[in-house]
């Protein structure tokens, strides 16, 4: 990765520009933007989160930003209400106040002497979001987007629900805003901060239950997601995804469905800007990105609006490894989305052993028939599936799946004599019953080596309350066969000659789902997986090299240790994920800040009982300088009865030794369909 010092555009900075919204709160921007722009405006940047600029995302800033000031762009990235340096209180994510506050901020820009009147708005996650929800709102200064990471669908993609099913990253992620919201603003930057420390802490939000609450996809969801309607969606835009992180599926459908310009790229990446993520190969998004900027805030006719529709990088088969730092595989580009290149094959579940790995069944191209197979997983099935969105190599990616098959229900292709090319979603139809009225269905796509290691290609699941409709979905009954289908995650990837394709099933997905309230059984009685097959010719891509600015100036102050276990308590019979990540403590050279952070999660469940499913959080946020020293810590449990979900937290804080703030959650949320 190249570190590039020389831009075309000598850079100044603004470490706190104030930008004052209607109601009178003020918004905090750090701004970078070439030294003449008073003279000759340019086009801005806006990027705008809650992560705080000031040390939360200071290393990513500091070598994207800059950048594109060097390239003759205002770089601006604000801290939300109530985050960071910025005034107001946060009350959830992306609210109608956060949107609208958008709008201002964009318009607000816009006006300014500096700027030429085009805004363009980029963002990873949180920041994805807004900027494709800010697009759909079509405010008049904004011409185009780059989001990365991002969702489409609030219900169907993303760290809430999936199929309907609840995520254990719903209360993951819960307990991760309580600890980031917790902290105050820099005291060099806002005298006021203790009282607007403590009014932050007396309205912090315990949003999981909230959250975990809406159980159909209703207007809660609907608002921010853009598939309600994306005829709207006619700002260009450039999207970008990575097959090792769940927000793969976006990228498709918004090249698919956009009514404006759009363009998709998908890498091999974990929740990371695509110049710096893991594995490889990194890519030089800056460039990508300035492209798309310079054809849509500048109008410079570069073609990039005749780039390839949809370019991916199609995994090759590789040993399985969840600190992955790299990945075997080819870029291909393809001028539309979907492709003739990819056809359907059908494939059928079929009765009879394909082999001591596969002994429910095999995957048959000709019509079989099956014998019923019973569904009744274990509930620590799925310890080795990793993080919803693995933010680098702690072993957040999925393993080895070759455990978690063993106690799946698997139906296994035969060996491959050539190579399977698979890009798109596979889509998997069932039918089957259940012996209880909640229950849902999990399918993992595998690629088997010879020698029995299994790798992730792709997954799916079906809350079969939702088998019929998200919006209002209804509880199974009991011993009644239904058809259900359902698509498997997005994928681009090639198994090699001799591996198999595996199909694996199972009604447990612990912790990634949060388990049913009973043990259920359900029974198959037929089934058919859809394969998306490339038939070669796309055409292939060379991206840029990666490079950034220069890294931020920071001194370790004490380093970070990690580390992930699975542990079996040979007494009570749970096994558990058990989680520590101590991010170590770092000094800011330029301000002086000195912050730390560690984090520990516990995983539990009894094989046998779901009702046993547990889950602790803690955090703790240190930031000092000089004397000033401030500190809070989260708390945070889940369990749950055969009736509620009862999600219990903690929040207090520390100036100096001296506890200054504590907060009780204690909240149950009916099970009406989880």
């Amino acid at each position: 990765m190249q570190v590039v010092t020389d831009f075309p555009h000598r850079i100044v900075e603004t470490p706190d520009m104030g930008i004052p919204l209607s109601d009178g709160c003020r918004l905090s921007a750090r701004v970078w933007m070439p030294e003449d722009a008073g003279a000759h405006p340019v086009p801005v940047i806006l990027e705008y989160i809650p992560y705080r600029k000031r040390d939360g995302t200071l290393p990513r800033d500091e070598m994207m930003h800059p950048y594109f000031a060097g390239h003759g762009y205002a770089a601006v990235r604000v801290d939300m209400r109530g985050c960071g340096d910025s005034q107001g209180l946060i009350a959830d994510e992306y609210t109608e106040q956060e949107l609208r506050d958008a709008e201002e901020v964009i318009a607000w820009l816009a006006a300014q002497p500096w700027c030429s009147g085009s805004v363009g708005m980029m963002g990873k996650s949180w920041g994805g979001f807004n900027c494709l929800q800010t697009a759909f709102r079509q405010p008049p200064a904004l011409k185009a987007v780059v989001s990365v990471c991002s969702t489409t669908d609030r219900f169907a993609d993303d760290i809430h629900f999936k199929g309907g099913c609840l995520l254990g990253e719903n209360f993951g992620w819960g307990a991760v805003m309580l600890s980031y919201s917790s902290r105050p603003a820099d005291p060099a930057l806002r005298p006021d901060w203790r009282a607007d420390w403590l009014a932050r802490l007396e309205a912090e939000p315990w949003l999981a239950p909230r959250w975990a609450g809406h159980q159909a996809r209703d207007g809660y969801w609907k608002h921010g997601s853009v598939c309600e309607d994306y005829a709207r969606m006619t700002l260009p835009v450039q999207i970008w995804g990575g097959w090792a992180d769940n927000y793969m599926n976006t990228v498709a459908a918004l090249v698919s469905n956009c009514a404006g310009p759009v363009t998709g790229i998908v890498g091999p990446w974990v929740h990371q800007y695509p110049h710096t993520a893991v594995p490889g190969p990194q890519v030089g998004f800056l460039q990508e990105a300035l492209r798309w900027w310079d054809r849509w805030l500048k109008g410079v006719p570069n073609g990039a609006e005749d780039d390839p529709a949809y370019r991916v990088y199609r995994l090759d088969s590789a040993a399985p490894d969840a600190s992955a730092r790299q990945r075997p595989g080819a870029w291909l580009a393809m001028a539309e989305w979907p492709t003739p290149q990819v056809t359907r094959q059908r494939l059928h579940l079929a009765a009879g052993a394909g082999g001591p790995s596969a002994p429910q069944g095999y995957l048959s191209p000709s019509d079989s028939q099956i014998e019923p197979v019973e569904i009744a997983t274990p509930q620590h099935l799925g310890m080795h599936t990793g993080e919803f969105f693995p933010m680098g190599l702690n072993a957040e990616m999925p393993g080895d799946q070759a455990s978690d098959d063993a106690l799946s229900v698997c139906f296994d292709g035969a060996p491959l004599e050539v190579p399977l090319d698979l890009i798109g979603a596979a889509r998997l139809s069932l039918r089957l019953s259940s012996d209880k009225p909640l229950g849902f269905v999990v399918a993992r796509l595998c690629d088997v080596a010879p020698d029995g290691r299994s790798v992730r290609i792709a997954h799916g699941m079906l809350n079969l309350c939702h088998r019929d409709s998200r919006e209002a979905p209804e509880p199974m009954v009991p011993g009644q066969v239904v058809d259900v289908a359902f698509d498997i995650d997005q994928m681009a990837y090639r198994l090699a000659p001799g591996h198999r394709l595996r199909l694996a099933l199972s009604n447990s997905y612990w912790p990634f789902v949060w388990p049913s309230p009973e043990a259920g059984r359900l029974t198959l009685v037929a089934g058919n997986l859809e394969l998306p097959v490339h038939q070669g010719g796309a055409a292939g891509w060379v991206p840029p090299a990666a490079e950034h600015a220069s890294p931020s100036k920071l001194r370790v102050l004490r380093e970070g240790n990690t580390t992930r276990k699975i542990e079996s308590d040979l007494i009570s019979g749970t096994v558990a994920l058990v989680i520590r990540d101590d991010l170590g403590d770092v000094e800011n050279l330029t301000h002086g800040l000195q912050t730390g952070e560690t984090m520990t999660e516990l995983w539990e469940v009894h094989p046998d009982d779901p009702l046993s499913a547990r889950a602790v959080h803690t955090w703790e946020q240190r930031l000092s300088r000089g004397d000033w020293a401030v500190r809070t810590e989260a708390w945070a449990e889940m369990t749950a009865t055969a009736t509620h979900l009862r999600m219990r937290a903690r929040l207090s804080a520390f100036e100096g030794h001296q506890k200054v703030f504590e907060r009780q959650f204690d909240e149950e949320v009916p099970r009406h369909f989880v």
